[in-house]
């Protein structure tokens, strides 16, 4: 799965700051303009400016990460009153995106403008909701940003020292705020389910430490840069050993001590979104904004289950391949249980992920012509957060080129990670999925929200059809490893119907689980650990499989279409081309591109 994420987490805004552009000339100071001709002055590109400048403003650590350092002391505002200001200002953006007149602009300009308004309008009906309480899922949370800023912000120069130390100086600030907003959440009856959160106070107390060398925090003074002189870097080591020893270890302990003994026992016995307030409308908007479609709950739950029967009739010839003798369950307990699929050690994981991950690098002329410059990296999921999350994610890269994409492998709980996963886990979370497109969306000449933001049903169900891409770049070769295709398209087509299960039908956490351990290989650890990610993010789950399946569409429309002139390299080149976008603009774009190539 990828951190992406994308908006969500935190999807992502990542680049340089455009520069205010002027629409009209100043007036003379004698003769003020009336609002009305002040309004009319207004243009698209003022609105995309001011826009992405409000955006960095909102995202200190993000802008810091692509070159802006206006904002290099702070580490954002998670209070009620902070979410109020954002959502009047997005009001005011969408009032003046609704005063423009759209007909009047070119065909790239009226793309911009509706899915800037789309973004908009989507975030002001979220508004409506209480999910800015949500600020903690089972994943993350406000002690999150404070413990992964080493892997956030760049450390090249003594001014990115200073900023770092500023901002653990800052902690204490935007835990006081993040705990505020919290506790009214928990008045409010907005809080996460009691299930999915177990484990979590461990995560915060695991950076509650009794001397700051003994802290995660210190990891960007292990070497000092060449750039920084013996003295400075002795100061810069001494000060930030103070801000963690005196500021942000009892900033973390105090967070530590609310959520064991406010927020826990506040939590919400029932897992579903529909049992929080005007929850049944809440979720309804989630599916909405993550699959970018108007399809009910309902709706996704039946295609859901028409999915996973498709793909477990594809299993079934699978196993037959490998010639075991049993039934399904046979083969998923053979799966999860014999030693030659795990690894023994950490370092044999991580050195079967990177060889899968070059073997990947070397396929994409196979699959495109058009490649991003920027490289990434394969590291471990930190050891804080490592039990209770995924398999893997992806961290995108900074904005302004200081640090490359990060595939994020889990080394925990090795005999609950096979080898069979591995090739469609690698083509997921590097290339050609996650940091494929998310690198080279930021290489494209597109708007600053284009660039760095996006659609999860696009960026999720383009690293979805990734997986698929393996089988055109001779990946799957061994029968277990197709099956661990399979295993992992199942796995998604499965999300369908748990999320909207538990969300829409009432189902309970242990039903999501049976039916997912019932239908996938998937360990039963991370089976566990995807079910309380679903409970804790409403809806986000359904957008790889809703993506995966419009992609598939379009290449077989394009396909039939051209017969011998269809190109792999190029439709991929074409399904990228303008970054993520809702699949109904997906959809015209492609029609586009097999309109133009049959001409």
């Amino acid at each position: 799965m990828s951190a992406l994420r994308l908006r969500a987490a935190l999807f992502l805004f990542a680049a340089t700051l455009a520069a205010p552009v002027a629409s009209a000339q100043e007036p003379a100071a004698e003769e003020p303009v009336a609002q009305e001709d002040a309004v009319a002055a207004d243009s698209l590109q003022s609105v995309l400016d001011d826009h992405w400048a409000w955006s960095l403003e909102q995202s200190p650590v993000f802008a810091t990460s692509l070159g802006v350092r206006d904002y290099d002391d702070r580490l954002g505002d998670p209070s009620l009153e902070a979410a109020d200001r954002s959502a009047a200002k997005t009001a005011e953006f969408v009032e003046r995106l609704e005063a423009l007149d759209a007909s009047a602009m070119s065909e790239i300009d009226l793309i911009n403008y509706k899915l800037l308004l789309l973004d908009l309008q989507n975030d002001l009906e979220a508004a409506q909701f209480g999910g800015k309480y949500l600020l903690m899922t089972n994943r993350g949370g406000p002690h999150r940003t404070v413990a992964g800023l080493p892997d956030r912000v760049p450390f090249f120069t003594l001014a990115d020292y200073e900023s770092y130390i500023a901002r653990l100086n800052d902690a204490p600030r935007y835990l006081e705020a993040a705990t505020e907003t919290l506790r009214a959440g928990a008045e409010a009856g907005w809080t996460q389910p009691c299930e999915p959160m177990q484990g979590v106070e461990e995560s915060i107390r695991f950076h509650v430490v009794e001397d700051a060398n003994d802290s995660a925090l210190m990891k960007p003074f292990a070497a000092a840069p060449a750039t920084i002189s013996t003295r400075n870097w002795r100061q810069l080591k001494a000060d930030a050993a103070d801000a963690i020893d005196d500021k942000v270890v009892p900033a973390l302990a105090a967070f530590a001590d609310f959520y064991a003994n406010e927020y826990a026992p506040a939590c919400r016995q029932d897992v579903g979104a529909s049992t929080l307030p005007d929850g049944a409308d809440y979720y309804a908007h989630r599916a909405r904004v993550f699959t970018t479609t108007d399809m009910t709950p309902d709706e996704i739950h039946k295609l859901g289950l028409s999915e996973v029967a498709r793909i477990r009739s594809e299993m079934q010839k699978v196993i037959k391949q490998t010639g075991f003798e049993g039934d399904f369950k046979a083969f998923q307990e053979f799966l999860r249980t014999d030693p030659q699929f795990y690894a023994k050690t950490p370092e044999e994981l991580m050195a079967a992920a990177a060889l899968v991950a070059k073997r990947a690098d070397g396929a994409l002329p196979e699959l495109f012509t058009r490649f991003p410059r920027m490289p990434y990296t394969v590291k471990e999921v930190p050891e804080d957060i490592a039990e209770g999350t995924t398999t893997a994610y992806y961290e995108p890269p900074a904005g302004d080129g200081s640090r490359a994409g990060v595939y994020r492998v889990n080394t925990s709980l090795l005999n609950q990670r096979p080898f069979f996963e591995l090739e469609a886990l690698t083509l997921h979370e590097a290339v050609p999925g996650h940091h494929f497109q998310i690198a080279l969306a930021q290489e494209l000449t597109l708007p600053n929200f284009r660039k760095y933001g996006g659609f999860t049903a696009f960026v999720e169900g383009w690293g979805l059809y990734a997986e698929s891409l393996g089988r055109d770049a001779g990946f799957y070769q061994d029968p277990y490893s197709n099956f661990g295709r399979l295993s992992y398209e199942m796995w998604r087509a499965t999300r369908l119907v748990v999320d909207t299960g538990m969300h829409a039908k009432g189902w309970t956490k242990q039903q999501a689980v049976d039916y997912m351990a019932e239908h996938t290989a998937l360990s039963l650890h991370n089976i566990e650990a995807e079910v309380n990610r679903y409970i804790t993010w409403p809806g986000q789950a359904l957008a790889y499989k809703m993506g995966e399946l419009k992609m598939q569409e379009l290449r077989r429309r394009a396909s039939d279409a051209l017969g011998r002139e269809f190109e792999l390299r190029q439709f991929n080149d074409a399904l990228l081309e303008n970054g993520a976008v809702p699949l109904s603009v997906l959809e015209e774009n492609i029609d586009a591109w097999i309109e133009a190539k049959q001409n």
